[in-house]
């Protein structure tokens, strides 16, 4: 950042899609791992290609200016955004934890250390979006369990469970394979001094814990919607083997009256 930048700066994290293609981006660009771009006198913008953009230091205008250019670079669009805020304050980097809901102390608001904090914050208000999506999950799998519970038989479809394992492996997928939540940024490699920020923020925005509880509730949404699955596919089976006993019963029943109707004769 410039020597304009503020002593206190606002930190905005926005999950705008699934996917931002950042190749070939213009600008005045300061990063290429993640692309960061420089705004104005002393914003930053840092785009992560799993879908989520941070704003450090920039006007509402500047932010709309900027979402305007990467909104044909998206790919599964997030319609409402999912979004943090933070602010990132200089002052002594201590040992001591974040204070909450209090800005986030840094030594200087050099890039390096802002590509920390913003790395933190795109993992953070990812996860978010993904725990709501969890969530919605969960609602959708308690009527079935109910039902089940109640009547030991459920009269839902097979195409709905269907439904219900692919978005709990779309969710699955967005947290282990593309956010990569449990990898240090690029920065460290080069930055090894920064290890105890990005610790701190880290363990300010708890991102193994959520990540470990959401591996947990989508084990248990994986394991729920194979068991329901399973059901109707025993009650299918059920089904063929009494419209077969039918139809051999059918035959029978038909053989029968034929050799009566010739005994008869």
């Amino acid at each position: 950042m410039s020597d304009q930048t503020p002593a206190q700066i606002s930190v905005h994290a926005l999950q705008i899609g699934d996917r931002i293609n950042t190749a070939g981006f213009e600008g005045e660009i300061v990063s290429s791992t993640p692309l960061a771009v420089r705004i104005g006198a002393g914003g930053l913008a840092v785009v992560f290609r799993y879908g989520a953009v941070v704003f450090l230091g920039l006007t509402a205008d500047q932010e709309a200016e900027f979402l305007e250019r990467l909104h044909a670079r998206c790919v599964g669009k997030v319609t409402p955004y999912e979004e943090e805020w933070a602010k990132v304050q200089v002052a002594r980097e201590g040992g001591e934890p974040i204070p909450v809901g209090g800005p986030i102390p840094v030594l200087d608001t050099s890039l390096q250390r802002l590509l920390v904090v913003a790395d933190a914050l795109a993992k953070s208000v990812v996860l978010a979006h993904d725990e709501k999506d969890v969530a919605n999950v969960f609602d959708t799998i308690e009527p079935f369990a109910r039902e089940l519970a109640t009547s030991g038989q459920t009269s839902r479809s097979r195409t709905d469970l269907l439904k219900l394992i692919g978005n709990s492996l779309l969710v699955q997928h967005r947290v282990s394979g593309r956010v990569a939540v449990d990898e240090k940024p690029d920065v460290l490699w080069d930055r090894p001094d920064l290890e105890r920020l990005y610790a701190r923020l880290e363990d300010e925005y708890e991102l193994s814990e959520r990540v470990e509880i959401l591996n947990r509730k989508l084990e248990v949404i994986s394991d729920t919607a194979t068991t329901l699955a399973d059901i109707i596919d025993t009650k299918r089976s059920l089904r063929l083997e009494l419209i077969v006993i039918f139809l051999i019963a059918f035959e029978i029943v038909v053989t029968a009256y034929e050799i009566f109707a010739r005994s008869g004769h």
